[in-house]
């Protein structure tokens, strides 16, 4: 998940939600033992409706890191892939990789986890509809060569794409989805998920999801990872104040939503905990941009963008709506555990920062004047510019930040106005390219830049652009190296950095989207009934505390199993 807005419900949804958290006998997800169950919250906005891996973005909390598994989690720390259904691998060439599984794993209905399961999942791929069929842009052949052993040939080596693959999708039983049709393996609720994780399906209702932990979980004995939470109990989210509440009351253990004001609560009650002491309290997780819809004038205009850049005062921003909860973004836009990949001689001679005296230059200069004498600037055709930025209605943070944005270009002469369409409306008109101006951070932390150059630079433009690219800016140069990117060896930083200085090159040339500031890990902790959470301190883990989709493979199951019951 990769952006928690603050977001309203029924009033009895909260009430629910309120009820069954604090143990009382509200049907499933209360009355069980308060020292063996984990309530969380702030990934769900909605019921629980699907257990399907394949319907990203659409399945109940923990489908995949809870129950599916992947063959590599990745730590972002240390930059390191951490080997997980698959004990051991090896490169035999730059297009084959052999991966050999744990042995010992089984799924959770008592079949071995066998190759022919690595296999399965990958020509999956090759149903329509299934999120990560672009696999088979590159892979020439999988085969199970033994019982455990699986070898995975390439028409075209890309490691750094192929090993985001490895870490993020997770592995199927053939046993199970061998036979599915088409519609099922796309489509179906999938109830009672068949994996190989820590938890199985224990229950749900509208407003919560139910886990039970798998006491035959193979890494208990072959990683020494213990789960004491028995239970897993996901709550939907009310809304922000519901959930500020539930918090303070250690109705819930751990919030993964963005709470206005909890930094107030982090310096006064020393019960709530965060990674950081003091601000930003907690990692970055994700690069908010302002994305400009390049087939509009003047947004198709280098210059204009570069004005627009220079007008935004980010740190406004930052101190304002996000009290400091957040950090201005590097003029690329790669997050800070990206930071060996930025060519930081390069920023500081050609990145842009807020200075409103700049932008009015680059104004003057590129033609675009205050003919009529209304405040703001036509384009050197004399045309007006009434421009709108879009962001959700509802989400506050991002209202706010819009609300300043909006302030910021008109006192440059730059006529923007905000505005707040429903979600849903937003996402259809972004993806069709009916709009000016949005902000989105549709890419979160991951293995390598690669995927975040692939969301700013992908080609071929679709009619619809549903992941990547909204933007709709088309530049072969920068495409061409975003793939050179993805053929760099897994691992090998100091190639790659030479790859992304090039990008970087054309990035802050172009601007194509305005970085603007870190979303941060947005997670806050009740140590009341459950301690040891990440932190900065010594002793302490260091990993993700965030049950997003994603992050549980970069850290967030070994939060779970690091925690303690307090007594």
């Amino acid at each position: 998940m990769l952006r928690l807005p603050a977001a309203l419900a029924a009033l009895a949804l909260a009430a629910t939600a309120c009820a069954g958290a604090d143990g009382g006998d509200g049907g499933p997800g209360s009355g069980y033992p308060r020292g063996e169950t984990l309530y969380t919250t702030g990934t769900a906005w909605s019921a629980p409706t699907s257990w399907n891996p394949m319907m990203r973005g659409g399945f109940a909390v923990g489908t995949i890191g809870l129950v599916y598994e992947s063959l590599f989690h990745y730590d972002p720390e240390t930059g390191e892939y951490v080997h997980w259904l698959a004990e051991s691998d090896e490169w035999v060439s730059d297009t084959v990789h052999e991966i050999t599984l744990r042995e010992g794993v089984t799924w959770n209905d008592g079949e071995p986890l066998v190759a022919q399961d690595v296999v399965t999942t990958l020509e999956l791929g090759q149903t329509d509809g299934v999120p990560y069929g672009n696999v088979w842009d590159y892979i020439e052949n999988v085969e199970a060569t033994d019982e455990r052993t699986v070898t995975v040939t390439f028409s075209e080596s890309r490691p750094q794409e192929w090993m985001n693959w490895a870490y993020s999708n997770p592995i199927l039983p053939a046993h199970v989805w061998g036979d599915m049709s088409a519609t099922d393996i796309t489509d179906s609720a999938n109830e009672n998920p068949v994996g190989t994780g820590p938890y199985v399906y224990e229950s749900h209702t509208d407003d919560r999801m139910i886990w039970e932990r798998n006491d035959e979980w193979w890494a208990t004995d072959a990683l020494d990872m213990t789960m004491d939470a028995r239970y897993i109990v996901d709550i939907v989210n009310a809304s922000n104040d519901v959930t500020m509440g539930m918090l303070t009351q250690g109705e819930v253990d751990l919030s993964n939503n963005f709470l206005p004001g909890i930094d107030q609560l982090l310096n006064s009650n020393e019960n709530i905990v965060s990674f950081y002491e003091g601000p930003p309290y907690m990692k970055s997780a994700n690069t908010a941009w302002l994305v400009p819809n390049h087939n509009r004038a003047p947004l198709d205009d280098t210059a204009f963008r570069q004005a627009l850049a220079h007008s935004i005062n980010i740190t406004e921003i930052v101190e304002g709506p996000y009290a400091n909860l957040v950090q201005p973004a590097n003029p690329t836009g790669l997050l800070p555990e990206w930071d060996a990949y930025i060519d930081h001689e390069l920023v500081s001679e050609e990145g842009f920062s807020h200075d409103a005296a700049e932008a009015v230059a680059i104004l003057e200069e590129a033609g675009y004047m205050d003919e009529d004498g209304d405040g703001f600037v036509e384009t050197p055709d004399g045309e007006p510019i009434a421009l709108t930025l879009e962001v959700p209605s509802g989400w506050t943070d991002w209202m706010e930040a819009a609300r300043l944005i909006e302030q910021h270009a008109q006192d440059v002469g730059i006529n923007i106005t905000a505005e707040f369409p429903d979600q849903g409306l937003l996402d259809q008109n972004r993806n069709a390219g009916e709009y000016d101006l949005v902000i989105n951070n549709a890419r979160q932390l991951s293995n390598s830049p690669w995927t975040y150059y692939d969301y700013l630079f992908q080609l071929p433009i679709q009619d619809e652009q549903t992941t990547v690219n909204f933007h709709r800016y088309e530049n072969e140069e920068a495409w061409q190296l975003t793939e050179e990117l993805a053929r760099v060896p897994a691992g090998d930083v100091e190639a790659a950095a030479e790859v992304t200085s090039q990008l970087q090159e054309i990035f802050l040339a172009e601007l194509p989207v305005i970085p603007l500031w870190y979303n941060g890990q947005w997670s806050q902790a009740n140590n009341t009934h459950w301690t040891n959470w990440p932190s900065e301190a010594e002793g302490t883990p260091n990993s993700a505390a965030v049950m997003w989709e994603g992050w549980y493979e970069m850290g967030g199951i070994n939060t779970l199993a690091e925690i303690e019951p307090v007594g």
